[in-house]
């Protein structure tokens, strides 16, 4: 059971500058099986992508990639940049990358031939359930799936993103219930609802979901993720062990 670090984890050192080259060995040094790169926190992409990957590599880490892009543009269209997000990839030496599924609802061509020329079989596709209407709910994840199935995609997966159920106000034993053959990666996360809102909450046992319950709903030979942002080492090293030593216990 492998545990990577998504880097929003380190929120406070990309504010303050940090590249995404620079946590590689951090998430080293904390212990963790891996890291999971975000998109939006490149400062000079070009630049990181290849350095991350040769990192990565020297410090035996997993490279994750979650792209905050969708798969169907809003007509229903096949995103034109996932080409481009499977080569960057590439340059990082990932296992796995996330998108958002998008209006598949109004997608109306060959899946198989929409998405047979991407590198599934070098990379992992999967997809997240998000915080909208569109790509949020088991319904849109359940049925782009099913039909990914059906059409001989079978290596398309999807991560389960427990504090995102919040959000969308959803249940997440269901959503797990619902969506467990499917999952193939899980991303954690709490969430508290703070003055009206929904908020990530930066403590795994704080918040509205049982997540030691959930999990038991999930696959476990999956990689997790912890997501959500933490002050400083001590708190992630403290996190680290509070997973590690409740997922053991299964």
């Amino acid at each position: 059971m492998k545990l990577i670090l998504n880097t929003w984890v380190f929120e406070n050192a990309i504010k303050n500058e940090a590249d995404q080259i620079e946590l590689v060995d951090r998430v080293a040094k904390l212990g963790a099986d891996g890291i999971e790169v975000r998109r939006e926190y490149f400062k000079d992409i070009d630049l990181e992508l290849k350095a991350i990957g040769e990192r990565a590599r020297k410090q035996n880490l997993i490279v994750n990639y979650s792209v905050p892009d969708e798969i169907f543009l809003e007509d229903g269209s096949v995103n034109p940049r996932l080409e481009r997000y499977f080569d960057e990839g590439k340059l990082m030496g990932i296992n796995k990358i996330k998108f958002n599924t998008g209006h598949f609802d109004r997608f109306t061509g060959n899946l198989k031939k929409a998405l047979g020329g991407l590198p599934l079989d070098q990379i992992e596709m999967n997809v997240e359930n998000d915080q909208t209407a569109v790509s949020g709910t088991v319904q849109a994840i359940k049925t782009f799936l099913d039909q990914a199935n059906k059409a001989g995609l079978t290596q398309l997966g999807y991560v389960y993103d427990l504090g995102n159920w919040g959000f969308t106000h959803s249940n997440a034993v269901q959503s797990a219930k619902d969506l467990a053959k499917y999952t193939h990666y899980i991303h954690l996360k709490n969430t508290i609802k703070h003055e009206d809102q929904m908020v990530t909450s930066a403590d795994l046992d704080t918040g509205m979901f049982d997540w030691k319950n959930i999990i038991s709903y999930l696959p476990r030979d999956v990689s997790f993720a912890l997501e959500y942002p933490m002050e400083n080492d001590e708190q992630i090293l403290e996190q680290i062990k509070l997973f590690r030593r409740e997922v053991g216990e299964y």
